[in-house]
Order: structure tokens, then C-alpha cells, then sequence
């Protein structure tokens, strides 16, 4: 199995891509400490699926936008699996709301910072100390981050331009031992749209790539699987675009 006697961090993992690429992980031979911050429901459901297929898992509640809730996660992941730390996959994020211009305020453009941005940083802060040679950082950045996104997303967009920037910046900084990838998803069936995105433009823009459908979580945890695997080891500094042919970049 490609991570078999790995330990794995999946922020994030209560729900949607964050689940699959938990349920993944595990499958794949790895223990996973499933973080997350309000789905304390999935969080659990996702930990007992993953022992009930005979894995190894626990939740972790962990408020990533402060540093304590980042070393939290990380200590209680050591507690459970031991000091080593094989894979941080950063999921944890979000739009919050949709706001133009003029109605991004201070505290606004601070917590939507604070969520896609600093909890990375945290996290890697807190981790990287325990990851031996080998290990891997999958971070999550946008299409968004590539474009600009739709209407009101100016905050969010320049939060996942900034995680791909700053997943360049670790890789030169912690290879050769550490690598380093992110994804870039496009318009993926998760309840990030069902919230932010009115359907006949998730249909619009579904209809407009080449595969004509939007992804599936599945489909981002196969490829977190593979960035996190020894299988993608001449792979560093990557942004990898998911989105079905609607961009290519």
C-alpha cells in the first residue's frame, strides 16, 4: 500500500474533499488524524468508517487560524500514532461570504486571511519540526487563486494566490528532505458550491468544461493521494490544476 506505515494530517476532514482524501489515505495503509473545526459530526463518521475497514484514525477538533489550535493537532496526532508526521494534507478553508469591493471590511478580509492563509502557515510551523526525509505538504489553493474568481470572491481568490505562492516558497525552503504540492480545483461537487454558488451557474460552468460535469471529492483525494505518495517524488513546487479543461494554465 503506497502509505503504509505513514502518518497522515487531513485538515479539514470533516466533509467533502477533506473526507475523501482522509478515507483515501487510510485505505492506502496510512494513520490519519482527521482535523476540523465545526464538523464534529462528519469528523467522527469519517473516523469510524475509516476503523470499521479496519484503519486507524482519530478527530481532532482544532481551530487552525491560531497558532495553539495548530500545535494542538499535531501533539494529539504524536499522542495517538508516535513523533513522526509522513504527510500533511491542508484542506481546512473556506469563502465565508461573497463580498464586493466596497463591502470587504477589516475583520473581513482578516478572517478570510486567517482560515486559507495563516492556518497554513500554523500548521507547517507545527509540523515540519517532526517530518522526516521523505515527507510530503499537500496544500490546497483555487482555480480562484488563478483567475480571480466569481462575483464577491476577491478575498478568497487572493488568499489561494497566496497559498500557491507560499507552496512554491516551502518547497525551495524544505527540499530536497520535504515536498512540497498543491491542488487547484476547479468546480467540484461539494457543499462549498451548494452554500456560494446558485445552480444555473454551477450548471454554466459545469457545461463549459471539456469533460461537460463538474469533479467529484474522490477525484481531488486521488490526486492528494498521489502527491502525497512516494509516487509523485520528482514532483516539488506544483500547482496542479483539477477543473476539468475549463482553464488551462
Amino acid at each position: 500500500m503506497k502509505m503504509q506505515d505513514k502518518t497522515a494530517i487531513v485538515t479539514g476532514g470533516g466533509r467533502d474533499i477533506g473526507r475523501a482524501c482522509a478515507m483515501r489515505l487510510a485505505a492506502e495503509g496510512a494513520s490519519v488524524a482527521v482535523g476540523y473545526s465545526a464538523s464534529a459530526a462528519g469528523a467522527e463518521a469519517v473516523v469510524a468508517e475509516i476503523k470499521n475497514a479496519g484503519g486507524k484514525a482519530i478527530a481532532v477538533q482544532a481551530d487552525l487560524s491560531k497558532r495553539e489550535g495548530a500545535d494542538a493537532l499535531v501533539a494529539k496526532t504524536q499522542a495517538e500514532f508516535g513523533e513522526k508526521i509522513d504527510s500533511i494534507i491542508h484542506v481546512a478553508g473556506g469563502l465565508i461570504a461573497r463580498r464586493t469591493l466596497q463591502e470587504i471590511d477589516d475583520a473581513f478580509w482578516d478572517t478570510v486571511m486567517d482560515v486559507n492563509l495563516r492556518s497554513l502557515l500554523y500548521i507547517c510551523q507545527a509540523a515540519v519540526p517532526s517530518m522526516p526525509k521523505g515527507s510530503t505538504i499537500v496544500t490546497f489553493a483555487s482555480q480562484a487563486g488563478r483567475d480571480g474568481g466569481g462575483g464577491g470572491a476577491i478575498a478568497y481568490a487572493t488568499s489561494k494566490g497566496a497559498v500557491m505562492t507560499m507552496t512554491r516558497g516551502l518547497a525551495k525552503e524544505l527540499g530536497p528532505d520535504i515536498r512540497v504540492n498543491s491542488l487547484c480545483p476547479g468546480m467540484i461537487d461539494t457543499t462549498f458550491h451548494d452554500t456560494f454558488t446558485v445552480d444555473d451557474v454551477r450548471t454554466k460552468v459545469a457545461g463549459s468544461t471539456l469533460l461537460k460535469r463538474e469533479g467529484t471529492s474522490e477525484e481531488c483525494a486521488n490526486l492528494s493521494l498521489f502527491l502525497a505518495s512516494d509516487e509523485s517524488s520528482y514532483m516539488t513546487g506544483t500547482c496542479i490544476d483539477i477543473n476539468g479543461g475549463l482553464l488551462f494554465s
